[in-house]
């Protein structure tokens, strides 16, 4: 078995219990209020600007043996440069305020996310951080156009309302695949358990973030 598909099946309890979650329930059934829906692209924008951070932290951190995914790092910068500023564009179609959003801070939940995910690269193993790339671009794949379209109709938004989930609905269906050959060539089981271990936590980490948004 690769390890792509040993990753997938070894995380499936926590995959299942993120996509059960209330929220996502109701938000798949079109049960979503404006109020949530600015509150979601708030704690994305909070999330989704420590990406290249991230990035750069997890390249600094690589060990000699790691080093060969050096051009992937760097091809993931380029991809992710500025991904936050749809956000706030979003974020600014809807009526809510690019400024407020920036100066209210992270959540809690937002934040603890984001602090595991510089822990694990710092303190743990590199290795972790793409345990946080599979349960985001994963869920993306999973629910962001459905959600999108759902928030669209009961909302009445106009479609630049929607450009980051769309476009990482559609966007990340390329980035999983990019993601599945990488973590295919990880043969070291340390770097494999901490892809893992790093899985199952933003799992978890994520599902708090969706299920403290308000109603």
């Amino acid at each position: 078995m690769s390890f792509f598909h040993q990753l997938v099946e070894q995380t499936a309890t926590e995959r299942d219990r993120l996509l059960t979650l209330p929220v996502v329930q109701e938000t798949m059934a079109g049960e979503l209020s404006l109020e949530r829906y600015l509150a979601f692209l708030t704690q994305a924008y909070h999330h989704v600007r420590h990406t290249v951070p991230l990035l750069m932290a997890c390249g600094s951190h690589l060990t000699e043996r790691q080093n060969w995914l050096q051009p992937a790092l760097i091809e993931y910068v380029n991809e992710e440069a500025g991904h936050e500023q749809w956000i706030l564009n979003d974020i600014e179609a809807i009526g809510g305020s690019k400024e407020d959003v920036i100066q209210q801070g992270p959540a809690f939940e937002t934040e603890l996310m984001v602090a595991y995910a510089y822990y694990g690269i710092e303190r743990v193993n590199a290795m972790s951080f793409f345990g946080m790339v599979h349960v985001l671009e994963g869920t993306s794949i999973a629910l962001a156009d459905m959600v999108a379209s759902s928030v669209q109709g009961k909302l009445r938004l106009p479609d630049k309302a929607f450009s980051y989930l769309r476009s990482h609905g559609s966007l990340d269906q390329e980035h999983v695949k990019f993601f599945k050959q990488l973590m295919n060539r990880v043969q070291d089981e340390n770097d494999r358990d901490a892809v893992i271990h790093g899985a199952r936590r933003h799992y978890r980490l994520y599902g708090a973030i969706l299920s403290n948004l308000p109603w």
